[in-house]
């Protein structure tokens, strides 16, 4: 069965890697631990990335849902 709603692909996307694409154009790369249905996330193992270069690690970050444009597996 496919995914039928966003918070189902998001689930499914739990305990693995994601690329996440805020706003402001920086990209966040990490371990998908958890969500809500704001599409808030926290990351494991987080890394900062600026124009595709790595800019810092961050290790557990939380980001806000209404800054997140795109979600994506890694």
């Amino acid at each position: 069965m496919e995914d039928s709603r966003p918070l189902d692909a998001l689930n499914k996307a739990r305990n693995k890697r994601v690329i996440v694409e805020l706003k402001n154009g920086k990209q966040y790369v990490g371990k998908l631990n958890a969500f809500d249905i704001h599409i808030n996330v926290v990351l494991e193992e987080a890394e900062e990335k600026v124009n595709g270069e790595l800019t810092r690690k961050l290790g557990v970050v939380f980001l806000r849902g209404d800054t997140i444009i795109m979600v994506s597996p890694a």
